[in-house]
C-alpha cells in the first residue's frame, strides 16, 4: 500500500510543471525581465510554458525562461523578444 500512495505521489509530482521555486498557473500574471506586465496567464502548456494573450495574439513563453519571485510570475525575456 505504501509503495502505490509513493508512485501516486511521484506521478503526480512529475505531472505538474515546477518552476523555480514555484509554478505557473492560469490566471497569474506575467510580468517581463525590467517589471513590464505582459498579461494573464492564458493556458499551462505540459511542458510548463505559459501562453498569453499579448498585443492581440496568443503567445508561448518557455516555461524555462519563467521564475517565481516572491508570488509574482517574471520571465527573463523582455517585451521587446515576445514580439
Amino acid at each position: 500500500m505504501k509503495k502505490i500512495v509513493s508512485l501516486l505521489i511521484l506521478g503526480s509530482v512529475i505531472a505538474s510543471p515546477a518552476i523555480a521555486g514555484g509554478s505557473v498557473e492560469k490566471g497569474k500574471m506575467l510580468f517581463a525581465n525590467g517589471g513590464t506586465r505582459l498579461g494573464v496567464v492564458y493556458k499551462v502548456t505540459a511542458d510548463g510554458s505559459a501562453q498569453i494573450i499579448f498585443e492581440g495574439k496568443l503567445v508561448t513563453v518557455p516555461g524555462a525562461t519563467i521564475s517565481d519571485t516572491a508570488g509574482r510570475l517574471e520571465t527573463s525575456l523582455t517585451k521587446n523578444q515576445l514580439t
